[in-house]
């Protein structure tokens, strides 16, 4: 006996969407280009942000953005 195996994205409601890999590619970039823009800042510019926090939290939220674009991405194309 064998019991089905879940696939990522079935439990999404609605129809499977479509996914262009292109302009999943074309985001992920854009995304990690902002992130290498931030890393460039020189740290301590700010007074108020002697150890560059602001900008390491702001890659962070840049990352988890392009992360989450690719998980979204893999449940459409696992829905499929």
């Amino acid at each position: 006996m064998s019991a089905p195996i879940p696939r990522p994205g079935e439990h999404l409601p609605g129809p499977s969407p479509t996914v262009d890999p292109d302009a999943v590619v074309a985001e992920v970039d854009r995304l990690l280009s902002e992130v290498d823009d931030l890393s460039s800042i020189e740290s301590g510019v700010d007074a108020d942000d002697q150890h560059g926090l602001v900008s390491v939290h702001h890659q962070a939220r840049i990352l988890e953005q392009a992360h989450q674009l690719l998980v979204d991405a893999l449940a459409a194309v696992d829905k499929n």
